[in-house]
């Protein structure tokens, strides 16, 4: 680790919840998530500005993206399996509810949505897109399956009046 790095990102972070949160456990309401990410949102945005914050909202989604896939998602070559897997997944650790609208390989492209999304789902409509996170986490997850880059960009949010997320992703030539 770097001299000018406190908190360089590795699985053992996160901790082991029976030890640490015996009574408590691994459940938290999604008001003590959304609590923590939009106050960081507030003070990010104020010291480094709107854009730079989505910049880094996405990066680090990205980075989550890609140790979920390491450290939660089974290996599989299929992808109609690791679809499934991923749904699983998403549901189980209450991310949201995946749905695959499009997928177009050979393109490099799909289309998906995500239901009872955790960053936003029953906010009130604010007329943009805030997944920035998720549109991170969801280009991490794809680029760790696929072996290639692939940039995400929500395209309906909750917040704007839609009742799904929905994520266009393309690969990066």
């Amino acid at each position: 680790m770097s001299e000018n790095r406190k908190y360089e990102f590795h699985w053992g972070l996160l901790g082991n919840m029976e030890i640490g949160r015996p009574n408590l456990g691994n459940k938290v309401p999604v008001e003590v998530y959304r609590l923590m990410q939009f106050t960081f949102r507030d003070v990010f945005e104020q010291v480094l500005g709107a854009g730079k914050t989505d910049e880094m909202f996405y990066e680090a989604g990205k980075l989550a993206g890609t140790f979920f896939y390491k450290n939660v998602l089974c290996p599989s070559a299929d992808i109609n399996e690791y679809i499934r897997e991923l749904q699983r997944a998403l549901k189980e650790y209450g991310i949201g509810i995946l749905r695959v609208e499009k997928a177009d390989l050979e393109k490099g492209e799909i289309v998906l949505t995500v239901s009872e999304d955790l960053d936003c789902s029953g906010m009130p409509e604010q007329d943009i897109e805030i997944c920035k996170y998720d549109e991170g986490f969801i280009s991490g997850l794809l680029e760790s399956f696929l072996g290639t880059p692939f940039f995400v960009k929500e395209v309906d949010c909750w917040c704007t009046g839609d009742r799904v997320c929905r994520f266009h992703a393309k690969v990066v030539r």
